[in-house]
Parts: structure tokens; sequence; C-alpha cells
């Protein structure tokens, strides 16, 4: 059986203190790539192989543009998006689908309840149900369902692993992180996700985030512009005073979380930074990134110790702030 790295392989990367007692301890592996791309840091086994789940995302949106879609702005940062399903985030998924004579129905991801909590409330109060669009994925599904027409592929089966689009796919991530694929899974959302190492996912988030919008290479005008459209429109990616808006917002950086603990980062200066936890939680994960970033020199320490005081990190106790998640890297 295909699998990740073990508990022995790993690294202590963060801690949850509660009332000055170390509670929980989260382990790891991580990576970090100097802005010409050379590794600077390693951490537990970055070299075993992992499920990027949603951190795959800016390489596919890449490929679903290469392919054919059509997309700019909103519509082009929500192709990359695990978005909280709010109003104005299924506006635009919409927007994408109208654009290329397509519909909700034709959404393959399944049913889902908003993340957003106050989103999620209304539609309860009004009655309504769970619906594809509001999949934190819909917007990768309506970016790949816009590469199909605008190719002439079928849009039936979109979502299978030999589909042209899913091997376009492929071959961009291939291409873009140096390693053929070891193995390829169902994500969450029902499209296939491929097993790369941590540093080869790494080196693929490092091209993205240091592409220039004025290569002569298509693919890295493609992801030149996916950088900018998510730094000027940080709210698509994420949500309002969630993790990867957060981070965008107040520094700068191309942050892309994905389940099972994984967390990749990009900063300004090219500074990439790529880590899972191996338990699966991404409680600790985007402030374990930021204090990489930081020992790296592409983030001034104080400015991250500032934001490690944000309130998603902190443990509560009896409805007050009791304790806080603390990066030990």
């Amino acid at each position: 059986m295909t699998e990740t790295f073990a508990v022995q392989d790993s690294a202590e990367l963060a801690v949850v203190e509660r009332g000055g007692f170390v509670e929980s301890r989260h382990a790891g592996s991580a990576v970090v790539l100097a802005p010409s791309g050379e590794v600077i840091t390693r951490l537990g086994d970055p070299d075993a192989l992992i499920l990027p789940r949603s951190s795959l995302k800016p390489l596919q949106a890449v490929a679903v543009v290469t392919a054919g879609a059509a997309l700019e702005g909103e519509r082009l940062a929500l192709a990359t998006a695990s978005h909280a399903g709010t109003d104005r985030h299924a506006a635009v998924v919409r927007d994408m689908l109208g654009a290329v004579g397509l519909t909700e129905d034709h959404l393959a991801c399944p049913a889902s309840w908003p993340t957003d909590v106050a989103t999620r409330d209304a539609m309860v109060r009004e009655h309504l149900e769970p619906a594809a669009i509001r999949h934190n994925c819909s917007g990768k599904h309506a970016a790949m369902l816009s590469a199909c027409v605008a190719t002439g592929w079928s849009t039936e089966g979109y979502l299978d692993e030999t589909h042209p689009l899913q091997v376009h796919i492929r071959e961009v991530v291939e291409r873009l992180t140096g390693e053929k694929i070891a193995a390829t899974v169902i994500d969450g959302c029902g499209a296939p996700v491929h097993a790369l190492t941590l540093t080869g996912l790494a080196r693929g988030i490092h091209r993205v985030g240091t592409s220039s919008e004025r290569s002569p290479f298509a693919l890295h005008r493609v992801a030149g512009a996916l950088v900018r459209t998510v730094r000027e429109h940080p709210w698509t990616i994420d949500g309002p005073g969630r993790s990867d808006t957060f981070a965008i917002e107040r520094f700068g950086v191309f942050s892309k979380l994905g389940a099972e603990g994984v967390q990749v980062m990009v900063a300004p200066d090219g500074t990439t930074v790529a880590l899972k936890t191996l338990d699966g939680s991404l409680r600790a994960a985007p402030l374990v990134a930021l204090h990489l970033l930081a020992n790296a020199g592409a983030l001034t320490a104080s400015d991250v110790a500032d934001a490690a005081a944000h309130p998603m990190f902190a443990v509560q106790g009896g409805g007050r702030d009791v304790g806080r998640i603390r990066a030990t890297v």
C-alpha cells in the first residue's frame, strides 16, 4: 500500500497550550525553498509521499486555463479556491458556469452546506437545501467545466481519470513539480488528486508563485496572473476571517490550505513553504507556515508574532482565551 511518512519520521511543528499546560502536540514534515528554489529547511521527511488535497488547486487551475478556460479576475481566483460558500462566492461560480452555457446541474461535486456559518444559518432559515455550488471546490469544478466547453471535450465524466482534461492536468502537475505521479486517488470533491512528495509540491507551488505574467511561456504567464489575482481578491480563495484569506491580507503571501493538514505558502520574495501535519489537523498549519517564512527571513518575526494573537489560534475555556496554539519550529 502506498502511504505517507510515519510517526518516527516526523518532527514537532506546534503545540497546544491550555493554561500553561502543553495539552497536544502536532508533528509532521515541512520543507522551505529559497527564492531561487533551493531547499533551505527540511523538517521530518519531506521526500515522503503525501496527498496534497486542495493545496494542489493552484496547479490544477493553471492547467485548466492552459486547456482553454477563459478565466480572469475573481473567476480565475475561484478556480483555485477552497471557498466558504457565501452568496458572493456562489454568485461568481454561477457566472463562470453561465459564461459557457452551463448551470449548477453540471457540477459533479457533492451537494454541501457552506462552511461560512452565517450563510448556512441563513439557508436553514430559508428552508434551503445543501447545494453543489456551495461546496468549497465548486469554483475548481466550474473552471474544469469551462475548459471542457472551450476545448470541445465532453462535460460528461469530466472527473474521470482518463478524461482528456484530467490527462492534461496530470501532465501539467508533473511538469510543474518535476515528479512523476506516484498514485492517483479520489479527493473529497470527487476529482482526482495525485500523490507527490512534499518537496515536489513545494517546487510546483514555488514555480507558480514566482512566475511572471511577462514570461514567454504561456504556462508561467497564467501562473503569474493567478497569483496576482488571488492577492488582489483574497476573499475568493477562502473567506472573511479564514486562514488563507487572513494570511494573504496580512502578509501579501500566496497561501493555499489542503485537507488533512496540508499547507503551502509563497512569500512576496518567492520563499516557499510546504508542510503536512501528520494527524491531519489544519489548526496549526498556517501559523507554522508563517513562522517558517519568518525563520527564512521572508517575513518579519514581530509581524508573525502579532498574527499569532489572532482568535483562530486561541484556546478557549469557559468562554474566554486560556491558551494558544504555538509553533515550535
